[in-house]
């Protein structure tokens, strides 16, 4: 039996048809992604052998989008949220349930908001709605339906929208959340870099490039202030700029934004690398998976795009099949291939003026089980 048949068998087994006599008077239950009547819920069994609802949903397709894209990982999580509990007659019990309530609403929260961002940078984009949807819902329930915190989970939807070529809606969370910022003057410059991000992401599928890089220059202004210019927060702006320069086919920028991309990063793991071997930090706290992902989707498509390049490129082409190794290496994964690349090769067929042997390297080869020896380049040599 196939993963993906076993996945739908369990999530069967925890669904229930729902009666709406057994409902509360004047309560409808509503899909948790269309918002029409449900017919279905998640009824998971608790550890005293009590079977509790979280979920509900209109049809078995729904149900499943839901599970794959977040209900797996916040079951456990929304039961307590969603189930009604017995009034307490004591002020500081229900203060204390309350607590409770919101400190797992704002987990849901960070929960979901880093799932969708994983998806949405490995592509999956219809799999990262229901996560975006999550999250802005318990935004709601915590800050209120105007509050600029839900700003973030706008522009998750309005992404995953554009991903999947649904710009009208993607337009209209952007618009939402633009309103939202300009109507809240004390905004931090992360939701200005992020709202910006997004602008420039949906004038890029609209092709409406000039105004793509106003506002990708005005992502990377916002990201600088927050971050500084040599942060991998920020060289996300100048990746998608080369992204609208090679639409415009001025291949010259594009290699200079690249050359800044590859840079930030390299030197970014290679501090991870340095602090991971001197075992100061353990494999898992070296970065979140939505940055892992994010790093993995730029490098990828740099080299791809490198593919065809002159002699010229060579440098930054190890540069990135470097980065990767790392990425890989501090992720977990070191057994990818560099999609369909000899990162090997690309670094060991480097001419030697402007590289010098690197210990670090060849730590790294050994530890990726690669053999031969390693130059690492240093930028500006």
């Amino acid at each position: 039996m196939s993963s993906i048949t076993k996945s739908k068998s369990h999530v069967s087994s925890l669904m229930s048809a729902i009666n709406p006599l057994a409902n509360p008077r004047g309560a409808k239950k509503q899909c948790e992604l269309c918002q029409n009547p449900a017919y279905l819920q998640c009824n998971r069994p608790t550890v005293i052998d009590l079977r509790m609802t979280c979920q509900a949903y209109s049809d078995t397709e729904h149900q499943q989008a839901d599970w794959v894209g977040i209900h797996e990982k916040v079951c456990q999580l929304l039961i307590p949220i969603r189930t009604a509990t017995l009034f307490h007659s004591l002020q500081a019990d229900r203060d204390h349930h309350c607590a409770q309530i919101l400190h797992r609403q704002e987990e849901l929260i960070e929960i979901s908001r880093a799932v969708a961002q994983k998806k949405l940078f490995e592509g999956k984009y219809q799999e990262s709605l229901p996560a975006a949807q999550l999250s802005l819902r318990c935004a709601m329930d915590v800050y209120g339906s105007s509050a600029v915190q839900l700003v973030p989970a706008y522009l998750l939807l309005a992404e995953a929208n554009v991903g999947l070529g649904s710009l009208a809606q993607a337009e209209e969370y952007l618009s939402q959340a633009e309103w939202t910022v300009m109507k809240t003057p004390e905004c931090s410059q992360t939701v200005r870099h992020q709202l910006h991000r997004n602008l420039g992401r949906l004038y890029t599928a609209t092709e409406n490039l000039e105004g793509a890089l106003l506002h990708f220059a005005n992502d990377v202004y916002y990201a600088s202030e927050e971050y500084g210019l040599d942060n991998i927060v920020t060289c996300g702006g100048y990746f998608l700029m080369a992204n609208v320069f090679i639409k415009q086919e001025k291949m010259d920028i594009v290699s200079s934004l690249y050359t800044e991309v590859a840079s930030t990063w390299h030197s970014h793991l290679t501090k991870l690398l340095e602090t991971h071997t001197q075992g100061s930090m353990t494999l898992e706290h070296s970065f979140d998976e939505a940055q892992q992902a994010e790093a993995d989707q730029m490098l990828r498509a740099m080299l791809k795009v490198q593919e065809s390049s002159p002699k010229q490129a060579a440098a930054q082409n190890a540069l990135v099949a470097h980065s990767l190794a790392m990425l890989w290496f501090l992720g977990g994964s070191p057994d990818k291939d560099l999609v369909g690349l000899d990162a090997t090769g690309l670094i060991l067929q480097l001419p030697s003026p402007g590289f010098r042997p690197g210990p670090l390297l060849s730590d790294l080869a050994s530890m990726l089980g690669l053999s031969g020896g390693f130059w690492v380049c240093y930028p500006g040599m």
